[in-house]
């Protein structure tokens, strides 16, 4: 590219993808490990895991990396799955 500002705009452009993929990529993460909590049966960890992800989730929303709808679907799923694992432990006990 000749254009100087376009060449800027590309650098700016490169730093923010990643830093977006990078947020991404944690909040994927503490959902896989919320996920692998319930499937392990531990309510604590559970509990602290779905925390983390729903923070981490919001704080995508806020940043603009991910749509204010989508960090809604998330959030809910994420709840009802949880709520859903509570009923049965309880219900089990």
């Amino acid at each position: 590219m000749s254009n100087r500002s376009a060449e800027k705009r590309e650098r700016q452009n490169r730093v923010r993808r990643m830093r977006n993929r990078a947020a991404k990529s944690t909040m994927r993460t503490a959902i896989k490990k919320f996920e692998a909590a319930l499937v392990a049966e531990d309510k604590e960890k559970a509990q602290s895991a779905l925390d983390l992800s729903l923070k981490l989730i919001d704080t995508m929303a806020n940043k603009g990396i991910i749509h204010h709808n989508t960090v809604n679907c998330k959030k809910s799923r994420l709840q009802l799955k949880f709520n859903a694992f509570a009923d049965q432990s309880a219900a089990q006990a």
